[in-house]
């Protein structure tokens, strides 16, 4: 048998671990342990030269197992396993050890943080003794991709595969392309026409000889993995099934609702509008009352349904340069006419938006700042001497004063919140959500369009609120990730997965019913459970389910955890 030689690296992170912990310490500790060869602190193991030292080390000291206690494992247990297959050895024969965000950034007492670092590195050293070599495994990748979503981000993903030679398919639940900016008239902050900008895509997505567009379409099932994926797509009454390698999901947002917030008295005052509202009046050239008179008096209000727990926590991002690019539009069309801007804060965050602020400021536009937690603005119908159609009272944050605005027009900002079908999505792509219902990326820096479900990309307003140019950007990612793995032909799939020991399995499909992946299936013949090792993604759930023990999770074994375990607990019998 091989003699086990094992290398352990404790990294500083800089001072995110070294300021709290000792690693000097922990090292000289470790290097005591039977079977470690090398035990080394470094200031940044994940840089160029922290992973050089580990190569060399390999590669001199004929090391065969390595520990690295640094940050989280989802960070740079991808950057690790890399280094040790350039130092020749099997990428599984790797353990990390997080010291930093389950001990140094949730402890304040030097001492005991450094103890459990010691713990916690020795639990790692008793696991990897245990690591088996596990061998890398591919699926060809078919060429084809599927985007749902017909708005901006869909139209920009899709074109960037088309026009790299991919076929396309793309799949809009509703009758038309474009989204919300097809209904919009101007950008901000430079004021330009979104029309001009959507209509030329929506004409080369329409045209494009490799982009097959599906409208009035419902998803009705997806199945199979990364490079292999089909779906069931209905339209006009038909059922068609397409094949595709890789998903994008540009499904966007909506807009919130107001008509359930009582202070605003949406659809109760007429002259109460949305911002999509006044988007159509504005494509029409017109601003006018529900009398068809001129408004000498217009109000627009912030955050409606947004930054308020009662409705949306969250804000909603764009609600304050749109705003300010109403206030301009208003004041081009009705240059006597007093306008009144009630926000919440201002935030216009971007390129050219706090400029674009400081010059509509100068436009002779009334700004007034509300606090939610004081309650929101109120609309009342006017009374005859009122010489205004409605009446705003709120309490003016910035002088302390309660004041009355009268109004003819009032243009609600309003948030905007995942579609219905969302949790639809999310479960026919195999993706997650967060508390909004917004898809969740798989890392928001490392990973920003990826998600858990290896090709499956999410791009635009789905992952959250966010501006056209914003969008764009991620829709030329998810695109420039879907494109790379097609140039492979062919991607490597999760070799950590589970297997089941036919001569145990006792048949009973327990398994099948818990798989949250659909990865497994039965063999009729042999009265057995069978794992399609492209679609697992090693989470247990079925081994720890399995009356007879029959499921082994490859790289997650009962002796390797218990050995981490008791690892843990004799260290932890040691300092007690």
């Amino acid at each position: 048998m091989e003699e086990i030689r094992i290398g352990v690296y404790i990294c500083w992170c800089g001072s995110n671990i070294a300021q709290l912990i000792d690693v000097k310490f922990i090292a000289g500790e470790i290097k005591k342990l039977e079977n470690v060869i090398i035990s080394r602190d470094y200031k940044y193991m994940c840089s160029d030269p922290g992973q050089e030292t580990l190569i060399a080390d390999i590669k001199q000291n004929k090391l065969n197992r390595i520990v690295v206690a640094a940050c989280s494992p989802r960070i740079h247990e991808p950057t690790f396993r890399k280094a040790l297959e350039k130092a020749g050895l099997n990428p599984y024969m790797f353990q990390m050890a997080n010291i930093r965000e389950q001990d140094s950034w949730v402890h304040i007492d030097k001492e005991y943080a450094t103890l459990k670092a010691v713990a916690l590195v020795k639990a790692a050293v008793s696991r990897v003794k245990h690591h088996e070599p596990l061998n890398k495994k591919s699926v060809e990748v078919n060429s084809a991709t599927m985007v749902i979503g017909g708005g901006i981000t869909g139209l920009t993903s899709a074109l960037e595969i088309a026009q790299a030679g991919k076929q396309v398919y793309l799949i809009e639940k509703s009758d038309s392309l474009g989204g919300i900016t097809a209904k919009i008239d101007l950008t901000y902050p430079d004021l330009k026409s979104a029309g001009q900008m959507i209509r030329p895509k929506i004409s080369q997505v329409q045209n494009h000889n490799l982009i097959e567009v599906f409208l009035n379409t419902i998803l009705e099932d997806i199945s199979g993995y990364v490079g292999n994926f089909s779906t069931k797509v209905r339209r006009n009454g038909t059922s068609e099934e397409i094949t595709f390698g890789n998903i994008i999901v540009a499904t966007g947002l909506k807009p919130f609702s107001p008509v359930t917030i009582p202070e605003y008295k949406y659809k109760v005052l007429p002259d109460v509008i949305t911002s999509i509202e006044l988007e159509k009046m504005l494509q029409d050239g017109t601003v006018k009352t529900s009398d068809g008179s001129k408004p000498d008096n217009i109000a627009i209000i912030h955050c409606v349904g947004s930054r308020n727990e009662q409705y949306h926590p969250y804000c909603s991002r764009t609600c304050c340069s749109t705003a300010l690019k109403y206030a301009n539009q208003l004041r081009s069309l009705l240059p006597d006419a007093h306008l009144f801007d009630i926000y919440a804060d201002m935030r216009a965050y971007g390129k050219g938006c706090e400029e674009f602020y400081t010059n509509t400021s100068n436009k002779n536009i009334m700004f007034l700042m509300y606090d939610q937690k004081n309650g929101l603005p109120e609309i009342r119908k006017a009374n005859s001497s009122d010489n205004a159609g409605m009446i705003i009272t709120f309490s003016e944050k910035l002088s302390g004063e309660n004041i009355e605005v009268p109004v003819d027009l009032v243009i609600l900002m309003t948030a905007v919140e995942a579609h219905e079908d969302a949790k639809e999505v999310a479960r026919l792509t195999g993706i997650s959500l967060c508390g909004n219902d917004f898809y969740i990326e798989k890392h928001p820096k490392l990973d920003p369009v990826a998600t858990t479900t290896d090709g499956v990309y999410i791009a635009g307003t789905c992952q959250g609120p966010k501006g056209i140019d914003e969008s764009i950007v991620q829709a030329k990612a998810a695109a420039a990730k879907v494109l790379s793995m097609i140039a492979m032909g062919s991607i490597e799939i999760e070799v950590a997965v589970s297997h089941v020991n036919e001569e145990v399995c006792c048949g009973c499909q327990t398994c099948i019913m818990v798989c949250p992946y659909k990865a497994i299936s039965f063999d009729e013949e042999k009265n057995v459970s069978v794992v399609n090792e492209a679609l697992c993604k090693g989470c247990g759930t079925c081994g720890s389910t399995c009356p007879t023990g029959a499921i082994k999770s490859l790289h997650f074994t009962d002796i390797q955890i218990l050995s981490q375990i008791e690892g843990l607990l004799k260290t932890e019998s040691e300092t007690i």
